[in-house]
């Protein structure tokens, strides 16, 4: 069993990233399981004097979520041309950390629209050594969308079966790691 870790990079109530990331959790191929971090919210404004003896609690569960996972699926808004504030704080999190090095990584996105924070992201997780999965991203378009509307997009089947496909891609990616 392949365990991916999802982190959408919003913290919309009504964020299509999160929806989008859920939805993949839901129809998962066989043998691949995906469990959605949804502590983005919580965590603390990174600061390095806080990091081991002192790491905040809900930091190590971070941690000790994207360790367990054999790969990270990361949704990313883009605002103002960049990665949305919170992700990058729980990016800026895990860099010191060995959880992300050679980690099998993929972008997912919600918007075809995205592409400054997509390279940004990029660039950033590159930098971090998270062995991306370049030129497989995922993207369905539900920018701009009701949540009737996002529900009925992903719940079609053209959408569910490029969602089991692209991530019976990233599994085989992540197994090759």
């Amino acid at each position: 069993m392949i365990n991916i870790l999802a982190l959408s990079g919003s913290q919309r109530a009504a964020s299509t990233n999160t929806a989008l990331v859920v939805t993949l959790a839901r129809n998962a191929p066989p043998g691949c399981h995906v469990s959605v971090y949804d502590g983005l919210g919580h965590l603390p404004i990174f600061n390095p004097d806080d990091e081991g003896e002192r790491t905040p609690q809900e930091v190590t569960a971070l941690i000790a979520a994207v360790t367990r996972a054999d790969g990270v699926i990361v949704s990313c808004p883009e605002y103002a041309h960049g990665v949305p504030g919170g992700l990058k704080n729980a990016l800026d999190w895990l860099v010191s950390r060995d959880a992300v090095v050679g980690k099998p990584a993929m972008q997912v996105h919600a918007s075809p629209r995205s592409q400054f924070a997509r390279a940004a992201l990029a660039e950033i997780m590159k930098t971090m050594s998270f062995d991306l999965f370049d030129g497989q991203d995922l993207t369905i378009t539900l920018l701009g969308k009701r949540p009737q509307e996002m529900d009925e997009i992903l719940a079609d089947a053209a959408s569910i079966a490029l969602m089991r496909d692209r991530l019976a891609a990233f599994s085989s990616f992540v197994c090759t790691r």
